[in-house]
């Protein structure tokens, strides 16, 4: 009989990976999380998430763990500014919450649905056969192996998981770099959106009362061969050229730079290997749609694998998350770079911008471009119907159960299926029955947030399967086998 170190052995635990074990193990798949770094990451990194993040980390219960959370509702498209309440629960996102923090609520939350973590551990190769996937390791006591059932790369941009299972991972090569810094001990004028300079861009972001993060591009600096890390003076020299703004007295907190390489995995599922986050995508950072998608990917994959774990589902179902993911993926490379070329061209792109700049005065393409870059605007395949909503994600809107007062949110924290009966229609009861084990069916009064719709059936990530309205009741059992498995 094989032996596992756990159902499912996560590498890496940035947000991504934590997320991950925490949807897994709300239903009682055992999970190792491996992270190569001795101690969790300390630095700011993304301050922030978007507004699909801001909903997903809703319906988990895990907001209210951040404590205050400031969403800001304007935003802009490579600079050129956006109202985000043009759609309904739109926002730029939560900012000012530094990525240690997010890690630090995920981590704990992870724990408590039975993750556990171990440092530090390097993957150094990986094989797989049909039961499983054995991990190639090196730890403070040398090397071993540990096995699991699955494996999942979360860790970043060089994944060892990904290069180890033979992935490619096609994308453009560098050809700007942005450096920043977060500083404290003085005070700069807010440039939330950036500005365009002569010679390139500067954004400032106030982390705190007399902290902030500085970003800046320099169009007449190369981009560096060197491996050294930039430093803090190279930093503040060039800031002050472009801005006129002097903060060498500052006390750098963190110093850094990337470059708008872009990149995404050809395959985000290979046998019993998976990818999800940086692994499986980067782009230039811009409106915190990195971290963000990579929550998005584990939200999307956990309940699935759960399910396929559980035998209750079939495991073309781990298909669909390649189907439904890497498109998403796409798109953000491609809105990062068009943001780039807007952000960060020279003097030859402003016909470019006058014309963009022109465009958003009309909402539906202010709608589009918003949608975009939050995800609200993601619609996956699910089959014939012709409600608007089907294949979307319901927001969250207030319910009456029992004569009692709950939220949509509050029936998906526990990561289950949701079938809402919301018109009387007892027949769909009788239809669900065969679920019950996998999906929750729920007798419910909708309140004014909520679409007018008889019935709704919901994926564990939020995402509508079935609605009539607009589907026929025979829809509904072609749905629950599709995302649930058969019929008990």
């Amino acid at each position: 009989m094989d032996n596992y170190d756990a159902d499912v052995i996560i590498v890496g635990a940035g947000p991504t990976g934590l997320m991950l074990a925490g949807e897994l193990g709300l239903h009682g798949i055992s999970v190792l999380v491996v992270d190569r770094l001795a101690e969790p990451m300390q630095q700011s990194r993304a301050l922030g998430f978007s507004a699909r993040t801001i909903e997903e980390f809703g319906q988990r219960g895990l907001l209210s763990r951040l404590g205050e959370v400031d969403v800001i509702p304007a935003g802009h498209f490579g600079g050129v500014p956006l109202d985000y309440r043009v759609l309904r629960g739109g926002s730029y996102g939560a900012r000012g919450i530094p990525q240690s923090r997010t890690e630090a609520m995920l981590a704990g939350w992870a724990a408590e649905q039975g993750a556990r973590i171990r440092r530090p551990v390097e993957v150094t190769g990986l094989t797989q056969d049909e039961d499983g996937v054995t991990l190639q390791v090196q730890g403070p006591d040398g090397g071993e192996q540990l096995r699991g059932r699955y494996v999942i790369g979360c860790d970043g941009a060089r994944s060892a998981v990904r290069g180890a299972a033979g992935i490619d991972f096609p994308g453009t090569e560098p050809a700007i770099e942005l450096r920043f810094a977060d500083i404290a001990g003085v005070r700069l004028r807010p440039r939330f959106a950036g500005e365009r300079v002569p010679g390139g861009m500067i954004m400032v972001l106030p982390l705190g009362p007399d902290r902030c993060r500085i970003i800046y591009y320099d169009r007449t600096e190369p981009l560096r061969e060197s491996t050294d890390p930039i430093t803090f003076d190279e930093v503040a020299d060039t800031f002050q050229k472009l801005s006129g703004e002097d903060i060498h007295a500052a006390t750098p907190l963190w110093v850094s730079s990337t470059t708008d390489v872009s990149r995404q995995a050809a395959q985000y599922r290979r046998g019993r290997v998976f990818l999800a986050g940086d692994a499986a995508h980067i782009h230039l950072p811009i409106g915190a749609q990195g971290m963000s998608a990579g929550v998005q990917d584990a939200v999307n994959l956990g309940w699935k694998l759960a399910l396929v774990l559980q035998g209750a589902a079939p495991d073309a179902l781990l298909d669909t998350y390649h189907s439904e993911r890497h498109p998403v993926g796409a798109r953000i490379l491609t809105n990062t770079l068009a943001q780039r070329i807007l952000y960060l061209g020279g003097d030859e792109i402003t016909p470019l911008l006058d014309v963009f700049t022109e465009l958003t005065r009309y909402e539906p393409v202010q709608r589009h471009l918003v949608g975009m870059v939050t995800g609200l605007d993601i619609r996956h395949e699910m089959g014939p119907g012709e409600h608007p909503l089907l294949g979307r994600r319901l927001p969250d809107g207030p319910l009456t159960r029992d004569g009692q007062p709950t939220t949509l949110y509050t029936l998906l924290a526990g990561g289950r299926g949701v079938l809402l009966d919301l018109g009387g229609e007892h027949p769909l009861l009788d239809t669900a029955k065969a679920w019950s084990d996998r999906v929750d069916i729920v007798e419910a009064q909708r309140g004014e947030d909520l679409p007018d719709a008889d019935g709704i059936l919901l994926r564990p990530d939020g995402y509508i399967a079935w609605i009539a309205p607009g589907q026929d009741t025979d829809a509904l059992p072609r749905a629950l086998e599709r995302w649930f498995g058969p019929a008990a």
